[in-house]
């Protein structure tokens, strides 16, 4: 194949984001709109703004400087940088959901072993060595909290916390019904850490005990803790560290801080890095 022809990740970036945001949104928000561009085109752009890793203004100038890209998204100008702000803006935490799952049907996917866990992203750009340097402590990270297809890797669930807390217990429910989703037969599984321990676990869960005072005592604590462990001799349990992968990537293309400095858009901002890291995926 010719490298005139040959598949750029821009472009199969913007097909699939201008794709989803089709089969999510209507055409116009309003009647008699202007009718400049339509709500899934400047989706798309906010979607590879968030992929690029740039500030508005330089997705402006990249975006007029990409034809493919244009030619991809059917644009015959470019948006505004304060149009893209606002069309950010807009985009709810049911918007991006609903984007998320048409992603993920339109890739058919299907797990007989999902993975759940957490991760958080600072409220600062500002590098670690400034703030060891100047002796700012971190004051808080939004947390994101995924679940995670073992075959596809692919995030299935996503959902964000602001309690700064290590304990993922309250996120139990959410990820696993929600994965449970995409379960490819009756041996599905949902697999997670200790942090997950909760009255939620159910006997399709592989959860590590909390041992309370160093040892259990329940009887159904220590038939969990046994099957955990043979999960670990037969490897299945390894599989969870597919979550570890995902969160690497994440931070490594897409930035581990958070942008916005409302508390309301704060936490829409784990959600689009899932649905950027499927749509790169």
């Amino acid at each position: 194949m010719s490298k005139q022809h040959k598949s750029n990740r821009y472009v199969r970036f913007a097909e699939l984001a201008y794709r989803a945001a089709q089969a999510s949104y209507p055409k116009y928000r309003r009647k008699k709109s202007k009718k400049t561009f339509t709500q899934p085109q400047l989706v798309a752009c906010v979607l590879l703004k968030l992929y690029l890793n740039v500030s508005y203004r330089d997705c402006e100038e990249w975006l007029g400087a990409t034809d493919r890209v244009c030619q991809a998204l059917e644009l015959s100008t470019v948006p505004d940088h304060s149009t893209l702000n606002r069309t950010f803006q807009r985009l709810t935490e049911i918007r991006l959901n609903k984007l998320l799952t048409h992603v993920l049907a339109d890739m058919d996917v299907k797990e007989t072993v999902s993975a759940g866990d957490s991760t958080g992203y600072t409220l600062s750009s500002a590098s670690a060595y400034y703030r060891t340097r100047s002796g700012k402590s971190l004051r808080g990270w939004v947390k994101g909290a995924y679940a995670v297809g073992t075959q596809s890797q692919l995030i299935l669930v996503a959902r964000a916390s602001r309690r700064n807390s290590p304990n993922d217990a309250h996120m139990l429910a959410p990820l696993r019904d929600g994965a449970q989703s995409y379960a490819c037969g009756d041996d599905w599984v949902f697999l997670a850490d200790a942090g997950f321990d909760c009255q939620a676990v159910t006997d399709r869960d592989l959860v590590p005990p909390i041992r309370r005072g160093g040892r259990l005592v329940a009887p159904d604590r220590k038939a969990r803790a046994d099957l955990v462990a043979q999960a670990r001799l037969d490897g299945l349990f390894g599989q969870r560290w597919k979550t570890e992968t995902v969160h690497s990537v994440i931070k490594r293309k897409f930035g581990g801080d958070i942008r916005s400095r409302l508390k309301q858009r704060q936490n829409r901002e784990p959600l689009i890095k899932a649905l950027v890291y499927n749509l790169h995926c």
